[in-house]
């Protein structure tokens, strides 16, 4: 599980917007262009060239 202050702070490095963490999934999803970020050990990978096209 992720810090919840620091789910306070990230936010999409392509678009700004904010971000909603799957902790069943381990994935950070980007409310505005709906981007996902995998959350390895802990650690969210914010990483735009590692994240899997939005869909």
């Amino acid at each position: 599980m992720l810090d919840e202050r620091l789910l306070q702070i990230l936010v999409c490095p392509a678009c700004r917007a904010s971000l909603e963490y799957k902790e069943r999934r381990k994935v950070l999803i980007c409310t505005g262009c709906s981007t996902r970020y995998e959350v390895r050990d802990g650690i969210p990978i914010m990483l735009p060239d590692e994240a899997p096209p939005a869909g």
